[in-house]
């Protein structure tokens, strides 16, 4: 039962955790998009000086997005090779050490945001 009641926490601690990285996420690119429907919008219109400042916007947007994707990713990796440690460490009966694995792979699937 504790082992039971301990999943169900930390399952429930992972979708809070992850829902607010992909709205951290979703406000980079959201962001990025509204500027550079702006400035699109300018360059239509032959205003040269708001479309720069818009893409300018866009731009820093787009490469915060792109940052924390890659950030993701890596996190992920990690978690990829805490799971493979624990599994190892499971087939050969070391609960303990293995448990140690689980734990740090859930946490870098929570700093994934994926």
């Amino acid at each position: 039962m504790k082992t039971l009641t301990s999943l169900v926490a930390a399952s429930a601690l992972a979708l809070c955790m992850s829902a607010q990285v992909y709205a951290k996420d979703a406000g980079h690119t959201s962001e990025a998009m509204e500027h550079a429907g702006k400035a699109h919008a300018h360059g239509e219109d032959g205003h040269a000086k708001e479309l720069l400042k818009h893409a300018k916007k866009s731009l820093d947007h787009a490469k915060q997005a792109s940052k924390e994707h890659a950030e993701a990713h890596q996190h992920m990796d990690e978690a990829i090779k805490h799971l493979e440690e624990a599994i190892k460490h499971a087939e050969m009966g070391h609960a303990d050490v293995a448990t140690g694995h689980m734990d740090e792979a859930i946490k870098h699937m929570q700093k994934s945001g994926h």
